[in-house]
């Protein structure tokens, strides 16, 4: 792994932030962790919070998975980051189609799944 590599998390259910900031870090990335997309996205539009991906729930408050993709999509500085969807969602594959997003992981998380994803995801960034 690439030193210094940072994860976005992005989930309403904190025990889940917490679970994957342990997880993550253990693995040696540094881990941001938001709990809706518009906390994300304040923590992107900071000076040098780029993470090299980001891991998003669909269904939150305020902001959900789908407005925040959007709103990415169009900040022209953010848009390239990739983004792996997380979500019970029965529709989860077509969802993740729509968003044009990096990868899809059904909720419950597979642990072994998920590294994998990651790993492979933000070694391309």
């Amino acid at each position: 792994m690439q030193p210094h590599q940072t994860l976005l998390v992005v989930d309403d259910d904190l025990d889940i932030r917490d679970a994957l900031q342990d997880a993550f870090e253990l693995e040696g990335y540094s881990v941001l962790v938001a709990a809706d997309g518009l906390e994300a996205l304040a923590h992107l539009r900071q000076e040098g919070s780029r993470p090299q991906l980001i891991l998003l729930d669909l269904m939150m408050p305020r902001m959900d998975g789908f407005a925040f993709r959007e709103a990415l999509r169009h900040d022209l500085a953010l848009a390239d980051i990739p983004v792996v969807v997380a979500s019970a969602d029965l529709h989860l594959e077509r969802a993740a189609r729509e968003l044009d997003v990096a990868g899809c992981l059904r909720k419950p998380l597979d642990l072994g799944e998920l590294l994998s994803t990651v790993r492979r995801l933000s070694q391309g960034a």
